[in-house]
């Protein structure tokens, strides 16, 4: 382990393993759904709704990696440091430019906690940058107009009908478990990044407390 995590005893580094196994122990859609489930709006909704559109976000992430890259989105990185003080991997900025900025202390953090819990068959070493860098490069591909439709077509959460007619609404949060399946399988990852960024979260709590 690296200076960061022997920051903790050894009662508190048991009790993060403890929390990452429960994690490790659900499904990404299942990580998703408690995802969506913590999104605002969301707090009243059917659980089976909920995991229906984690799956389906999921699979729609997924679906366009496999699909290749879309012309002309192509945003630049930018390496910066403060990710672990403000609970970030990256960030995608639309203005003034496109561009992923890439946290490389919450990085280099999310590599050591994956070699620490033996998660390294699902997230091999040195992939995290660049699921990181692919999930913020789903963000930008879900500015698209075409995209954010074809996404709220495929979870079919109807907003209005008017006759014979259908509006699909926006379901919040559904464009970040999208964009965790898109770098599952643009990186050619064992479990999507919702698993190790909750982990994460875990281990930046405990380092915060400890």
């Amino acid at each position: 382990m690296t200076a960061t995590t022997s920051r903790l005893t050894a009662a508190r580094r048991d009790e993060l393993v403890a929390e990452c196994e429960r994690l490790a122990a659900l499904t990404d859609v299942e990580l998703a759904t408690r995802l969506l489930a913590s999104t605002p709006t969301h707090e009243a909704r059917d659980p089976a709704l909920l995991a229906r559109w984690a799956e389906l976000a999921t699979g729609y992430g997924a679906g366009l990696a496999r699909g290749g890259a879309a012309d002309g989105i192509s945003p630049a990185a930018v390496e910066c440091e403060g990710g672990i003080e403000r609970g970030l991997l990256a960030r995608y900025l639309s203005r003034p430019v496109s561009t992923v900025e890439l946290y490389v202390d919450a990085i280099e953090l999310g590599e050591e906690l994956s070699a620490f819990l033996g998660w390294q068959e699902w997230f091999p070493p040195g992939s995290l940058r660049a699921a990181a860098l692919a999930h913020e490069q789903a963000h930008a591909r879900l500015h698209d107009t075409g995209a954010r439709r074809a996404l709220r077509h495929r979870l079919g959460h109807v907003s209005l009908s008017l006759g014979r007619f259908r509006f699909f609404g926006h379901v919040a949060g559904a464009d970040e478990v999208a964009a965790h399946g898109y770098a599952g399988a643009a990186v050619g990852l064992g479990r999507t990044p919702i698993l190790l960024t909750a982990a994460l979260t875990s281990a930046v709590l405990a380092l915060r407390e400890g």
